[in-house]
């Protein structure tokens, strides 16, 4: 095989997820030349004040899939979560390495735990989804918007002076900043972000060479719930910023599902957790969708969009 060259953005972050892939792939091929390809996306050249006017996940993935498509890459590294439901033409995920915790991540600067933490504390956090389970679990807090990557978020924590910042525990953990996560939020109360933790490696589907050389790093388990996950996404609105989490956890044979459905201030809340098979991802993540929303969860959608 020729030289595989692996596009990746330039944060931190990307960089050590791209160091996991090339890791594993070298495991498992280590005849293959690999090159590594930082890209600048475009939300990554914009100043942290106007990522927040960003619409959608394309902003951090369209440079990315371009070169993918052109054929000046062979391979994209991404963070599932932040991967748009629908691929660029022609494009596909072709493998999901093991997946990191999955749950978020509570970063205190008094190392108290969420519920120590003073009346009145200030969380920071970019995220509707954690703000909304946040202020369900806590009425008395508050919660600031705070964008970034995640070193500039810890720094921004200390210079703002707030309280707190949650963010997603595999983002910590992959940076080597484990020591510094003050609880991990239990999945059953903060319901993660779809595909959180999971590292998507995106390849040309007429790529026949490179589809053969990621199949050695997919997990099974990984693949089958971010199926789940990403189908879940797509029925409720698929890149649109909204209070909604959801997780699935792989046991042979069945998927467990977890999910929340909340008004952006926390006031509402649908929760539901069941099984389904694993046979058919796809339709199980559609399926609970649908259960959330007969259970209330439409009515808490509609009111935000209207």
């Amino acid at each position: 095989m020729t030289k595989v060259r692996i596009g990746t953005r330039t944060s931190r972050l990307a960089m050590a997820q791209t160091k996991i892939a090339v890791s594993l792939i070298r495991a498992n091929h280590p005849t293959t030349e690999l090159e590594v390809v930082p890209v600048m996306t475009l939300g990554d050249r914009l100043p942290l004040e106007k990522r927040a006017e960003l619409e959608g996940k394309g902003a951090f993935t369209e440079d990315l899939e371009t070169m993918l498509a052109k054929g000046t890459v062979d391979i994209v590294v991404h963070s599932m979560k932040d991967l748009p439901m629908n691929l660029g033409s022609g494009l596909v995920i072709a493998a999901t390495p093991v997946r990191a915790d999955p749950r978020d991540a509570l970063v205190s600067r008094e190392k108290a735990d969420l519920a120590s933490l003073r009346p009145g504390a200030t969380l920071g956090t970019s995220s509707i989804r954690r703000k909304a389970q946040l202020l369900a679990l806590r009425r008395d807090l508050r919660v600031s918007d705070l964008h970034g990557n995640v070193d500039t978020r810890l720094r921004r924590m200390t210079e703002l002076g707030i309280d707190g910042i949650v963010i997603a525990a595999a983002g910590l953990e992959r940076l080597g900043r484990r020591d510094e996560i003050t609880e991990y939020l239990d999945i059953d109360e903060m319901v993660p972000a779809p595909c959180q933790g999971t590292i998507a490696l995106e390849a040309r589907e007429d790529d026949r060479a490179t589809l053969r050389l990621l199949e050695a790093v997919d997990d099974k388990a990984v693949h089958i719930v971010s199926i789940c996950e990403r189908s879940f996404a797509t029925r409720l609105g698929g890149d649109c910023d909204i209070p909604v989490g959801f997780h699935a956890s792989f046991e042979e044979p069945s998927l467990k599902l977890v999910g929340a459905v909340l008004s952006p201030d926390g006031s509402q809340v649908v929760r539901h957790v069941s099984e389904a098979s694993s046979s058919d991802p796809t339709a199980a993540g559609e399926d609970f969708a649908d259960q959330l929303l007969r259970l209330g969860g439409r009515q808490i959608l509609e009111a935000i969009s209207s």
